[in-house]
């Protein structure tokens, strides 16, 4: 292919875009006329493009709406599901810490720094908990790869 031939070849992908002013859609014609190898990928791209077309006619919007509905309903039943492990583990954990504040730190058996060392401990947990799931969360929105299969 010669230099030449390849400004050509550009024209031509323009001209299949439909993007080809009328200056070089003239001067595509011309060429096209001295040169058999641009007018046989011409020929080519247009059937390539019929053929694609024709593709997205008859196979795209089933298969597109089979993966459209197969996704939202994946995507409903995990939100759903989160929603209410989450309202589970919240109402768990707010059981557990009242009982724990009830029962353990106002014990008289146990020594003050025991408690004042359990608390600390189970504040500082929570805390972390609470900091690496908004941190997950965050993350979770910005991640470019969220979308990749293996």
């Amino acid at each position: 292919m010669s230099k030449k031939c390849h400004h050509y070849k550009l024209l031509i992908m323009k001209h299949l875009d439909g993007e080809t002013s009328p200056s070089e859609a003239q001067e595509l014609t011309v060429h096209l006329a001295e040169c058999a190898n641009c007018q046989q990928e011409l020929e080519d791209l247009q059937k390539i493009k019929e053929v694609t077309g024709e593709m997205k006619k008859h196979f795209l919007p089933e298969m597109a709406w089979d993966e459209y509905w197969r996704r939202l309903f994946n995507r409903l039943e995990r939100g759903i599901s989160w929603i209410l492990i989450s309202i589970g583990a919240i109402i768990l954990l707010v059981y557990g810490a009242y009982h724990f504040v009830i029962d353990v730190l106002g014990s008289s058996e146990i020594p003050g720094i025991v408690r004042v060392g359990i608390l600390t401990l189970v504040i500082g947990l929570a805390i972390l908990l609470v900091s690496v799931i908004r941190e997950k969360l965050m993350v979770r929105k910005h991640d470019k790869y969220k979308e990749v299969k293996r």
